[in-house]
């Protein structure tokens, strides 16, 4: 499925002149997501790197604990979406049970639908990987994420999540116009393709929300950086986790957490 399409707009300026022009529009489509053959949830996605994306939702559901957990995933194109089929290993059956409900979302908020203020703020594992980034490396990072955004070079509408080598390289990037998808990608490709942080770091083109911080502490991942603030509930939440986190992070400066949180 396409994942860019050309539309035609009217452009106006302040003169009254009007013109038309055509630009591409990224493609934003339903996913209904199935495991074991239970409905889970609709997420609004991109229709791309959907085997990546079944991985990391499933890691950041809590589903799964590693790529072998998963014993396949099936991708199938309806006529007003596509459905994203995923089987589980019997051992982790009892977990989908207690965790499976329909919902539509714009993101993998992984809140959605829950009552219980308990279950949504669980108790996150601690982050054990380390980071090597120095600051000038996490500079050189920012600097190159805009050249590997591929799609929204195309669009300038979807979010990019980047794994990046501690000296600032880009090793990997996901793109989506969900910024939890486009993080849940990342970490599904990691895992599909045996890939560690290796002492770098999750770059990420969004706000600093909770949900964010506790993908990044559920997949290891000892450094997290995006470009535009966060907020109370995430730099608790990384405090928590133990997770380093780099925020506001623009061409020219960045806000690293102190880790206490309130």
């Amino acid at each position: 499925m396409d994942t860019a399409l050309p539309r035609v707009f009217t452009r106006l300026t302040p003169s009254g002149d009007r013109t038309a022009i055509s630009r591409a529009i990224a493609v934003e489509a339903p996913v209904a997501i199935e495991v074991n053959g239970l409905g889970y949830a609709v997420m609004m996605a991109t229709p791309a790197d959907l085997a990546d994306f079944a991985l990391g939702f499933c890691r950041a559901e809590r589903l799964i604990d590693g790529r072998d957990d998963v014993v396949d995933v099936d991708v199938h194109v309806a006529e007003r979406g596509l459905i994203l089929r995923i089987t589980l290993v019997p051992e982790r059956v009892d977990r989908i049970a207690g965790r499976v409900r329909h919902r539509v979302s714009e993101s993998s908020c992984g809140l959605c639908g829950i009552e219980n203020l308990e279950q949504a703020l669980r108790p996150l594992p601690r982050v054990t990987a380390k980071s090597n980034m120095l600051d000038l490396a996490i500079f050189r990072a920012l600097d190159a994420l805009g050249l590997n955004q591929t799609l929204n070079r195309a669009t300038g509408a979807v979010h990019a999540a980047a794994l990046c080598a501690p000296d600032g390289t880009i090793r990997l990037v996901r793109e989506d116009v969900g910024r939890h998808n486009a993080f849940d990608k990342l970490v599904g490709a990691m895992l599909a393709q045996g890939i560690g942080w290796d002492g770098g770091c999750a770059l990420l083109s969004a706000r600093c929300s909770f949900e964010l911080v506790e993908k990044a502490a559920l997949a290891n991942c000892p450094l997290l950086v995006t470009v535009s603030a966060p907020t109370t509930l995430a730099l608790d939440r990384a405090a928590e986790a133990g997770l380093r986190l780099v925020a506001l992070a623009r061409s020219d400066a960045a806000l690293e957490a102190d880790g206490q949180g309130r």
